[in-house]
């Protein structure tokens, strides 16, 4: 057996999670933030069969879709004091992160 923890955006989860469902897969939802743009994650964990690790994959790569979006970053302009300039800059987001770890043991209580 095999625990998938699936790290996606909150734009693309309860899309995930409803089509993780339709094809019978249980899914644990935890709401997390990124660290880099400190944007809303959700945290997914599901646990599955070895020959059936693939599928998820799949589902997740399907539904997990990563988008160009701008951020104002800040930039301080040298020779002119310490205020800050912000500024529009191109950044990908979405996606997802995936950590697969073997289970020793799974009960269902």
């Amino acid at each position: 057996m095999k625990l998938i923890f699936a790290i996606v955006s909150d734009e693309d989860s309860p899309r995930l999670v409803s089509e993780l469902n339709k094809k019978g897969y249980r899914v644990t939802r935890l709401n997390s933030s990124g660290g880099f743009l400190r944007s809303g994650n959700t945290t997914l964990m599901t646990v599955t069969d070895d020959e059936k690790l693939e599928d998820v994959i799949a589902v997740i790569k399907k539904f997990s879709s990563s988008r160009k979006t701008a951020i104002n970053a800040n930039m301080i302009p040298s020779g002119m004091g310490a205020s800050y300039i912000p500024y529009p800059v191109e950044v990908m987001i979405g996606g997802a992160t995936l950590f697969v770890v073997n289970v020793e043991r799974f009960e269902q209580l």
